[in-house]
């Protein structure tokens, strides 16, 4: 996994970070620079996995372990975060959660959905605010 900042202010007027922020040593940290390379009312859109036994049945067990859809190791349970959580971090980061949802794999279609199940894998769409 890798990514880059620039050190340019409001830079961007969406940020899509899909399945990165459980990767990261400081989430914290890292919404603070998303934040300050978004202009205001810029977006956010930011998917992970949720810290809760389900997803470590399902992202850890079943995905690492069981079907070998990802290496093993590929995940650290403790680095997922809860919606309450990312909430937290991004309004600490000035981004405003406007909706969350759940966001679901069918195996036997093989698509993803948004649901209102968010005990494993979320998607959450925020606002950074106007200073």
């Amino acid at each position: 996994m890798c990514y880059l900042f620039l050190t340019i202010p409001n830079l961007f007027a969406i940020g899509i970070l899909l399945k990165v922020i459980e990767h990261v040593a400081n989430p914290a940290e890292f919404c603070k620079s998303l934040a300050a390379l978004t202009v205001p009312d810029g977006a956010t859109i930011i998917s992970t996995i949720n810290r809760s036994m389900r997803s470590y049945a399902t992202a850890i067990v079943a995905a690492e372990y069981l079907l070998h859809w990802l290496p093993k190791g590929t995940h650290e349970w403790s680095s997922f975060l809860t919606p309450e959580e990312l909430v937290l971090i991004l309004q600490r980061a000035n981004i405003t959660v406007r909706e969350m949802a759940g966001f679901v794999y069918n195996p036997l279609t093989g698509r993803w959905s948004l649901s209102d199940d968010i005990s494993v894998n979320f998607i959450a769409f925020g606002t950074k605010n106007c200073q």
